[in-house]
């Protein structure tokens, strides 16, 4: 078979990509070394955590809030985590499906089994047989993995990865997560809201280090009351499974040797791109030590026709950062003119109260020595957030000195993962702050917020606080 097109990998990016490529009149394969298409996202990943995270948010509330709306349970409250894995499952398998029916639909051909190159227009496929297709461009949209520190021994069983995180068989009494970032935080709030106690050991001093420093702060008040434990400016130097018991061994930040247990370890220190077995080597590129391919500004690596996006390139591991470069590399090769604003790629945190974030953060302002005024609104002020109860969190707007032009949008409450989008649809048109508070945002909601934090930017004059 001839192609125009064969895109690598079929997660966010990579389907996206070949559907953008049908859509566009190529001729598109797509190649999945898994049996089932969606990559790390919807299979290990965005979706069955979120799932995971409803329910057990759902059973949180069951047990400490619906008293206060009302609610009564006679009996009690249980915790059915077969059911709940099961509904998990279901959810990934619906959306699994999903895409198949898309590619179905663009007349995409889809092949399982591993890719690689062998020159850079031809691609061998090793599934149930061995074949080989020919094609004129290639997008490598393999994904990542997730990564690990030297001494740590995981097993899959007591020492795991966020993929074993997603399908355990009990709840743990105690577990213990190495790594303060998204993924750790997020699982660990589904263990936490099931009844187990969450000790969280992290490297630098504060959890979400990437985001603006407000949020980390208020997220670990918030989660602290929901019973986790934090060790920061910890160095973690083993993880060893003992029957039934972890042992984990740290240095503090005084040097002193420090140990921790628990029944169960979840390794969350990041991502590390997959690149191999794509035999890159082939055709002449190299990764770096992350697993990383270089690109141009248009997304093509070192060898012309062949192009690169998601986790296996430079800038934040995002499912919706890899769609907008899949689209973006579909359009350039058409011979369009497609952008993609890196800075207003959102990042957001699926705890309850969510975080969100997009622009720069109070810290890279400070960092620039641009001039910049800041307005802040407590979402307990909020009428619609005392109706439901999630009076936590906070909406932060800064803004230009002078021109009052939005430059970064910083917030965590209840909904922050959707309320995001209105900042980052005003920073693509270049808003201003008094711009967001001079349009009528319905009462009573969250978004509320973001009008009152625009307004305390300019002139400090937020009307309910």
């Amino acid at each position: 078979m001839k192609y125009d097109i064969t895109v690598i990998g079929s997660g966010p990016g990579g389907y996206v990509a070949a559907i953008r490529c049908a859509q566009l009149g190529f001729k598109t394969a797509l190649i999945e070394k898994y049996n089932t298409l969606g990559g790390t996202c919807l299979n290990v990943g965005c979706i069955p955590s979120k799932a995971l995270l409803d329910s057990s948010e759902h059973f949180h509330n069951a047990v400490h809030n619906f008293k206060t709306h009302g609610i009564d349970i006679k009996g009690g409250v249980e915790v059915n985590l077969k059911q709940m894995i099961d509904r998990k499952n279901g959810v990934v398998k619906m959306t699994c499906d999903g895409i198949d029916f898309l590619m179905k639909k663009n007349k995409i051909d889809v092949y399982k089994g591993l890719g690689s190159f062998v020159n850079k227009n031809k691609i061998k496929i090793s599934g149930e047989k061995i074949e080989e297709i020919d094609t004129d461009k290639v997008i490598i949209a393999t994904g990542s993995k997730p990564s690990n520190l030297p001494g740590i021994e995981i097993d899959k069983k007591r020492v795991i990865t966020s993929t074993e995180a997603l399908s355990m068989t009990e709840v743990p009494k105690n577990l213990v997560i190495i790594g303060g970032g998204v993924i750790g935080l997020e699982l660990g709030s589904v263990y936490a809201r099931l009844g187990a106690k969450v000790s969280v050991i992290e490297y630098t001093s504060s959890i979400i280090p990437t985001m603006d420093a407000a949020l980390g702060k208020e997220l670990q008040r918030v989660l602290r009351k929901q019973g986790f434990e934090f060790f920061f400016s910890h160095r973690v130097k083993s993880a060893k499974t003992k029957g039934k018991e972890v042992i984990i061994t740290a240095d503090n930040e005084k040097g002193e040797e420090v140990q921790f247990k628990g029944d169960y370890c979840l390794v969350s220190v990041g991502r590390k791109a997959y690149t191999e077995g794509l035999g890159i080597e082939n055709i002449g590129l190299k990764a770096d030590e992350r697993g990383r391919i270089e690109t141009d500004a248009h997304l093509q690596t070192s060898v012309k026709g062949i192009y690169a996006i998601g986790d296996v390139v430079k800038g934040a591991m995002l499912a919706h950062k890899a769609e907008e470069e899949g689209v973006f590399v579909a359009e350039t090769i058409a011979g369009q003119q497609p952008h993609i604003n890196y800075n207003l790629i959102p990042g957001v945190v699926y705890t309850w109260p969510e975080v969100a974030g997009v622009g720069a953060t109070e810290e890279d302002l400070k960092k620039a020595g641009t001039k910049y005024k800041m307005g802040s609104f407590p979402m307990r002020a909020l009428g619609r957030a005392r109706a439901s109860m999630d009076i936590d969190g906070f909406v932060k707007v800064l803004a230009d000195a002078e021109s009052d032009e939005i430059l970064g949008v910083h917030m965590i409450g209840p909904r922050c993962a959707d309320l995001i989008a209105e900042a980052v649809v005003a920073m693509e048109y270049k808003a201003s702050a008094e711009d967001i508070a001079r349009m009528s945002h319905a009462h009573p909601t969250y978004t509320e917020a973001m009008k009152e934090a625009c307004l305390a930017a300019t002139e400090n004059r937020a009307l309910h606080m």
